[in-house]
């Protein structure tokens, strides 16, 4: 059996993993139509983190170069104290040296405008929100409601993030994302009047901050705090709130605070998966990204795990000779794309994708529960153990971090 009939992908959601999934589909000649159901892929303010696995993958599809050129470097990040006393620095150029690339911290817009600039005109549709309504088989296209009608596709990618409602459609008996008991504020502050000295997280009790220069002399300045559920400032001022919460902590983090602009800060609450999924796909339709693990931000692996889940997706999607600098000519309606077996396709992505994030999500929950300890004894002892792993060759502690970072691209990608 192969992808027959109806030989095109709808993307649901034009996030960071529906782009990428898109891109890497288009590559390989398969038409895409992404729906995105915002009226605009503004991009929230916001940065991220593409570590080495990541910008491999971004290498694959072209666009690599491009996020590299507005690497800011730093000669070292490390972890303090809110009295800015330091536990552990790194050396950045040991972490290039030693994987190949760095850690390279872009804002969230630069990403999605990197890839949006590598598909074709037209690939993306705004304020066209999408819904699964039959995931299809092997012998059957998949369906999707779409403001303009029912549309069958070969492939569905669903990368409709937390809330995903194909997640909901395909595993309905599955608890899906939990509270994680944290929640964030993450802003921009376009020029800022000093450049950070100290660059890296501050942790706390039971609260973390973290700051990292940008292009165009920027900074991303991020927060994480314990709090329920929900929850938002008593009088609805966030920037406020986190002057309450962080402004008296050390240098750079009260100057910082004072520069941002009250309109800019976002808060939102940490989801992450409460177990594994038994599968992230269903008939043709494969779950990507948030709405496949949910995972907290302590790792910085969330965006770079939905880029890698979108290369290993499209690479046993279709056969590497189908695999093009361009796509060929839109096939005939009714036509057949060769490939494998579409149930078997998708059955290998779950296969390779499923224990490799489930392992990111529960260290990414590892990591959260070191910062969540809130007693003056257990915040000791932890920063007592972070002051004692600092002080380890950097070999060492980089060779912790390679299982995740040595990751590579399917080499038919």
């Amino acid at each position: 059996m192969t992808w027959t009939s109806h030989p095109h992908a709808i993307v649901i959601g034009g996030g960071i993993g529906g782009l990428t999934a898109a891109l890497a589909l288009h590559r390989r000649g398969l038409p895409v139509t992404v729906h995105e159901r915002a009226a605009s892929l503004e991009p929230v303010g916001a940065g991220l983190a593409l570590a080495p696995n990541a910008l491999r993958a971004l290498d694959a599809l072209g666009v690599g170069d491009r996020l590299r050129a507005l690497a800011v470097t730093h000669p070292a990040v490390g972890l303090r104290r809110p009295s800015g006393r330091w536990l552990a620095r790194t050396d950045t150029g040991a972490v290039e040296a030693h994987f190949g690339d760095p850690v390279l911290a872009v804002a969230r817009a630069e990403l999605i405008a990197a890839l949006l600039d590598a598909l074709p005109p037209g690939t993306v549709r705004t304020d066209s929100p999408a819904a699964l309504t039959d995931p299809g088989d092997a012998h059957r296209p998949a369906t999707v409601t779409t403001p303009d009608g029912e549309r069958r596709a070969a492939l569905v990618v669903a990368a409709d993030g937390l809330r995903s409602a194909t997640r909901s459609t395909l595993f309905p008996d599955h608890p899906g994302p939990r509270h994680s008991g944290f929640t964030t504020w993450r802003t921009v502050i376009d020029r800022p009047a000093q450049a950070p000295a100290a660059v890296g997280e501050v942790w706390g009790r039971g609260a973390l901050v973290g700051v990292v220069p940008l292009a165009a002399g920027r900074v991303y300045l991020y927060a994480a705090a314990l709090a329920p559920a929900g929850g938002r400032a008593a009088d609805g001022d966030e920037h406020a709130e986190l002057l309450r919460r962080f402004g008296a902590w050390c240098a750079p983090v009260p100057e910082l605070l004072r520069q941002v602009a009250p309109d800019r800060v976002l808060r939102h609450d940490v989801l992450e998966s409460a177990a594994p999924l038994p599968a992230f796909h269903r008939g043709r339709v494969a779950l990507l990204g948030d709405a496949a693990h949910a995972m907290s931000p302590f790792q910085g692996q969330g965006a770079c795990q939905a880029v890698e889940d979108a290369l290993v997706l499209a690479a046993g999607a279709l056969p590497a000779a189908a695999a093009a600098p361009a796509p060929p000519a839109p096939a005939a309606p009714g036509s057949a794309i060769p490939g494998p077996d579409p149930a078997a396709a998708l059955a290998a992505y779950s296969v390779a994708r499923l224990p490799r994030t489930s392992r990111i999500v529960a260290g990414s929950r590892t990591v959260g529960r070191l910062v969540a300890i809130r007693s003056r004894p257990g915040v000791a002892l932890r920063d007592s153990a972070l002051a004692l792993a600092g002080r380890l060759p950097a070999r060492f502690l980089l060779d912790r971090s390679a299982e995740t970072y040595n990751w590579l691209p399917p080499q038919n990608s």
